[in-house]
């Protein structure tokens, strides 16, 4: 039985589909698997596992890479505090504290209401509105204190659900292209493929023999 909903499920073996091989998918797979339990659970990983015919070791080794992918339950609102270079020089540092009071948790960590998760960033690339504030990886420019406070607010409230959706939603806008081409046309060239580069490989091992032969 799957561990992903049907809508989910269904938008996974589309994506696999869309590669030669399966396990290219494991990327897109996981941000699904996420984008369904919020973070990456042990049944998420079993379920990528499986679609990309790896193992969930392999599976786990690869997200654990990524700071996007969230391998223990998170807040429904990952907050994140640049504190680079430009951030620094302008109160990113006082910003992640003041984070700290206000969200009633420490860095790395979870609010006990479950709503909030602080994390303190690298560089999220918007260093002209320093310091640089994300949640749930969407832009929210509050550069001051009196700013974050007012955003939490407005996120406790609801009030910016329709620009902040709840952690592991990557994109809300569905993939409309991609692969338009029959499933059986498809398999027959990916079949045409393999067998070419099989001959090809054959032909190189049968010329290395002759070779050697000829010494």
């Amino acid at each position: 039985m799957s561990h992903f909903r049907a809508d989910i499920r269904q938008r996974a073996e589309e994506l696999v589909a869309l590669y030669p091989r399966k396990r290219s998918a494991m990327l897109p797979l996981l941000h699904l698997a996420q984008e369904q339990d919020g973070y990456l659970s042990d049944e998420g990983i079993a379920e990528v596992a499986a679609l990309t015919d790896t193992t969930p070791a392999d599976v786990r080794g690869t997200a654990s890479f990524y700071d996007m992918f969230h391998l223990e339950p998170v807040g429904k609102y990952v907050v994140g505090v640049c504190t680079n270079i430009a951030c620094l020089l302008a109160g990113g540092e006082e910003l992640l504290e003041h984070a700290t009071t206000t969200l009633g948790c420490a860095v790395g960590a979870t609010s006990s209401d479950g709503m909030f998760t602080l994390e303190e960033t690298e560089c999220l690339a918007d260093c002209n509105q320093a310091p640089c504030v994300q949640v749930n990886h969407r832009y929210v420019r509050t550069t001051t204190p009196a700013a974050f406070d007012a955003m939490v607010t407005d996120l406790r409230e609801g009030r910016l659900d329709h620009d902040v959706p709840t952690h592991g939603t990557l994109i809300r806008v569905k993939r409309q292209g991609g692969l338009r081409v029959a499933k059986d046309d498809l398999a027959a060239e990916r079949a045409a493929a393999l067998a070419a580069r099989t001959e090809r490989a054959e032909a190189a091992e049968a010329a290395a023999r002759a070779a050697q032969e000829a010494k």
